[in-house]
């Protein structure tokens, strides 16, 4: 059975413009790597575990932010080129990027040398227009923002 992930895309308004919350993944594979790598934040979960909740918790661990409440609203799920399948769930929200703390992973760095390192799993946080997010983000995931998309334009306007 494949890997699961689950995740929010975090959204929010600045007058007609909306924006979206993307996370760059850590550690020194990522470090020089800026285009097509962003990421909701997201994390696996198990078969039986509830993939909402499974979303909510892997928000909270990858930038620090305890705070996400709200409706969650559905962005189905995309398959990426790994074979793993990853579910979102869109949200409305504010927060400072700068702000994030993400949890630790340890790792040989350099390979091959025996030498143990921590990076954090999300090495930074930033708020981007669609236009941009769209060059930003992971492939598979440009489909969770066409689909943002279309909720924002059948959301009221407040």
């Amino acid at each position: 059975m494949s890997k699961q992930s689950a995740g929010i895309l975090l959204y929010r308004r600045r007058g007609e413009t909306l924006e979206v919350f993307l996370v760059h993944p850590g550690g020194p594979f990522w470090m020089k790597k800026d285009l097509g790598v962003w990421s909701i934040p997201k994390g696996e979960y198990e078969k039986d575990e509830d993939a909402r909740a499974a979303a909510r918790r892997e928000f909270e661990e990858e930038t620090g932010f305890a705070w996400i409440e709200g409706e969650l609203h559905p962005l189905g799920t995309v398959k990426l080129s790994s074979g793993k399948v990853v579910t979102a769930w869109a949200l409305e929200g504010d927060g400072d990027a700068r702000a994030i703390r993400s949890n630790l992973f340890e790792m040989e760095w350099p390979p091959k040398t025996g030498k143990r390192q921590t990076f954090p799993e999300v090495d930074r946080a930033e708020w981007f227009s669609l236009a941009m997010a769209y060059t930003k983000i992971h492939p598979a995931q440009g489909a969770f923002l066409e689909r943002l998309v279309h909720i924002f334009e059948h959301q009221p306007h407040s």
